[in-house]
């Protein structure tokens, strides 16, 4: 059986040990959507887990959704990406980079010339999003013309080139969470017809077109890829057959050899529920996987150490407890107390709630 604080190699690149940071969006970004001198201290403060996988970046103005989140897509945020690389290697960590498009969970105000979101479908979720304003209603999206796709494709593989340039160890596609890559799958969202509209097969075409692109440019073993079968966040209704869905992506994806799986279980951010463990058999998506399974929702230590002696997972994610506990795999480790999070100062503000949180040394 293994330990979580057992070293694993995930595709091409070796880890510590298998307790991973989740992607945490803290809208901290400085001018020209790039990390900031906070970011660098905020990560390299987290360089013991096995992996970070940072916070996710939008691949281009158009994949923006939120206010002052980070991007990936220039020449000046690939520099101040490199100094978080940096600093994190030099604690002896790993980390990759989540690439983002929000597709329709946007606001015109983000994006370029006050343009619409861009979607699967012209039709609004009743979401929120954060703006200069503070919490407004998404703006109504257009939907994507198929002449468009191929470009949206060429923006993820610049994407990915931009973070190994920048120092990362690989990246994260982000095909979860009720975003574009989610939006194109569901039937519950994706009202197209033609190629990529309609059945399984289509609807998950945009995706595994992106994956493709992208370990193709930076090698299957520095990919990852991130799954939300079961959440309904930002009003997405589930798809009408999730675990038809979902299995057939993962066959599909077998041929590219990628270095983990990161799913999410039941609902995103919400309390684990056995019923909603049952209503979606995330083994059968296991199964079909021959890389890294990586688990996320809620693991306490002894969940996670179960998870893993048990076969189902060879890394947790694990999300807020990182934000309080800079050291949490010592903490893990010793079986010592958290710090408490301060919920209030999870998004925008400066160092209170982001770098000044205890270690047990301190």
């Amino acid at each position: 059986m293994s330990s979580l604080f057992d070293p694993i190699n995930v595709g091409d690149i070796p880890l510590a040990n298998r307790i991973v940071m989740a992607p945490l969006t803290r809208n901290r970004a400085v001018e020209g959507l790039q990390p900031g001198p906070l970011t660098v201290e905020y990560y390299r403060q987290r360089a013991s887990a096995g992996l970070i996988i940072a916070e996710a970046s939008q691949i281009s103005p158009m994949a923006q959704g939120y206010l002052d989140t980070p991007g990936i897509y220039t020449t000046g945020q690939v520099a101040a990406w490199r100094k978080v690389t940096n600093a994190v290697h030099a604690e002896g960590g790993r980390i990759v980079l989540q690439l983002w498009h929000v597709g329709r969970i946007s606001h015109s105000s983000l994006l370029p010339d006050g343009a619409a979101p861009v979607s699967s479908t012209n039709r609004r979720p009743e979401a929120m999003t954060f703006t200069r304003d503070g919490f407004v209603p998404v703006s109504a999206p257009r939907a994507l013309r198929d002449d468009e796709l191929p470009g949206l494709v060429a923006d993820y593989r610049r994407a990915a080139a931009l973070a190994i340039e920048a120092g990362f160890d690989g990246v994260e596609v982000h095909a979860a969470n009720s975003y574009l890559l989610d939006q194109f799958l569901r039937d519950s969202v994706n009202d197209r017809s033609g190629p990529y509209g309609g059945s399984i097969a289509n609807r998950a075409r945009l995706l595994l077109e992106v994956m493709q692109a992208v370990a193709g440019e930076i090698g299957g073993g520095r990919t990852g890829v991130r799954f939300s079968p079961m959440t309904t966040f930002s009003d997405t209704p589930l798809d009408s057959d999730p675990q038809a869905l979902f299995n057939y992506v993962v066959e599909q994806l077998a041929p590219l050899k990628l270095a983990y799986l990161h799913v999410i279980e039941g609902e995103t951010g919400g309390e684990r529920a056995p019923a909603a463990a049952k209503a979606f058999d995330y083994a059968a998506l296991h199964q079909r996987f021959s890389g890294a399974w990586m688990l996320n929702n809620g693991y306490s230590r002894d969940m996670a150490q179960a998870a893993l002696n048990d076969g189902q997972a060879d890394l947790i994610a694990f999300g807020r407890p990182f934000i309080s506990n800079p050291d949490l795999v010592r903490r893990l480790r010793e079986e010592a107390p958290l710090n408490e999070l301060q919920a209030d100062k999870l998004y925008g503000g400066g160092a209170e709630g982001y770098t000044d949180y205890p270690t047990l040394a301190d």
